[in-house]
């Protein structure tokens, strides 16, 4: 089997970014954007999903964090779609509910090719840490947007909300371990009628 990985560069004038992804990891990370929160959401998406990520990102973060949140989903997204390369043998569909004490968080994938965000996230704060809450859904729409994958989220209970951001992400790492996982049974088909994702 090929390996499964993807390094991307993105450098713009308002961001840099490097980051190297392996599908086929053990959930080992070293994430450095400079925002505390973000690094900890894409942490949690390694680590719960088994995928060995490097990232490195800085930005314009003295002015807003807007643009580094939205081009880590950006980079992060393209990373995806190259290392899963035709999607063959895919388990493609994946979806996860996850708790954190109170929140319980559902997301439901389909690594289909045809991208689609439908992402219902409420939080009472507008901040994190030093992450506004809006970029959370901005950085979800760029990843599956990136990605080419259709992404439904929704939180369906919580009152805390780092509990409701984190088991978001977490519940995102455990349905893309699902879809990207190997099918024996599938035999290194494209899992779809059209033979093409």
């Amino acid at each position: 089997m090929a390996e499964r990985t993807a390094e991307i560069k993105r450098k713009t004038k308002e961001t840099d970014i490097t980051l190297s992804l392996s599908l086929d990891g053990s959930g080992q990370f070293d994430v450095s954007t400079g925002i505390g929160m973000l690094d900890h959401m894409i942490e949690q998406l390694a680590k719960h999903g088994r995928f060995d990520l490097r990232l490195k990102a800085t930005g314009d973060i003295d002015r807003d964090t807007h643009h580094l949140a939205e081009d880590v989903g950006i980079v992060l997204g393209q990373a995806f779609d190259k290392a899963l390369g035709q999607r063959r043998g895919i388990t493609r569909f994946g979806d996860a509910i996850v708790p954190l004490d109170e929140t319980l968080a559902l997301v439901a994938l389909d690594l289909s090719g045809r991208p689609h965000a439908d992402v219902a996230l409420e939080f009472d704060r507008d901040l994190i840490g030093e992450l506004p809450t809006e970029n959370l859904w901005h950085l979800l729409e760029s990843f599956a947007k990136e990605a080419r994958l259709t992404l439904h989220v929704r939180l369906l209970s919580g009152s805390n909300d780092h509990h409701r951001a984190e088991a978001v992400f977490k519940a995102l790492a455990r349905a893309l371990r699902a879809a990207v996982s190997l099918d024996p049974a599938a035999a290194g088909d494209v899992p779809s009628t059209k033979d093409v994702l």
